[in-house]
């Protein structure tokens, strides 16, 4: 940054984790750095909390983690609950206004997607976002986060078990083929698919990024069934790569 940031216009961030890269958790303090740095070299912020908005960290936003305000924010998904595809962009009033103007000074923001402003894909946003407020969801959601903690310590100590990986209510448990050296499965060994396969005979379906499990939960999950679920996991990791 400090020797190309009259060439940058943007850095593009997903805050807190980098879920599609196997759900990797940033250490704390990056993101506060990010910000500090975009900020010092007059660098335009932009957040992807397309699957980290709306609860799922265990805060409404990622960025409230660490206080951080960025300029351009990417929200979708979670924000109608999953009712409807709705996608939104924020920005700061200061990006806002660099599109106004007079018609013929050709500043208008011309791009637009066929289904922008979709009536009711907004009215399940809405309808959603009130749920947050009359439905206390996120101070609901702590002692579940917190249940969670608790039971990725399990999955520890199994013996193929390389790491577990959390951020509020996003998890991840990576498969390793030696635990001492953290040597991972041959891709065409496909375990992570085997596991997933074993879990879906047991009743519940999950995905894997590769070799990594991940677990990315409904906010209104009972206790009951997160811990089902988790049972699950767990005897579908031991069943195929223990026995």
């Amino acid at each position: 940054m400090k020797k190309h940031h009259h060439e940058i216009a943007a850095m593009i961030v997903e805050p807190l984790v980098q879920a599609a890269a196997g759900i990797l958790v940033y250490p704390k303090g990056y993101l506060k750095s990010i910000r500090n740095l975009c900020t010092k070299y007059d660098i335009l912020m932009i957040v992807d909390e397309v699957a980290m908005g709306f609860g799922r960290t265990g805060k409404m936003f990622a960025c409230d983690h660490e206080n951080v305000r960025p300029d351009l924010m990417c929200v979708a998904k979670g924000i109608t609950g999953g009712y409807l595809p709705v996608a939104a962009t924020l920005t700061t009033k200061k990006i806002f206004d660099a599109f106004l103007g007079r018609h013929e000074d050709y500043k208008t923001f011309y791009h637009g997607h066929t289904y922008t402003g979709n009536p009711l894909g907004c009215a399940a946003a809405n309808a959603s976002i009130d749920l947050f407020k009359k439905e206390r969801t996120l101070q609901k959601l702590q002692p579940k986060i917190r249940s969670l903690t608790k039971r990725l310590e399990e999955f520890k100590k199994l013996r193929h078990v390389g790491d577990t990986r959390q951020c509020g209510f996003i998890a991840a448990i990576e498969l390793v083929k030696d635990k001492k050296t953290k040597r991972d499965y041959q891709m065409s060994e496909k375990i992570g698919i085997k596991v997933v396969k074993e879990a879906r005979k047991q009743g519940l379906i999950i995905r894997p990024l590769g070799n990594v499990m991940v677990i990315m939960l409904p906010l209104c999950i009972s206790a009951m069934d997160l811990n089902i679920m988790l049972d699950i996991i767990y005897s579908s990791i031991k069943k195929i790569t223990e026995d």
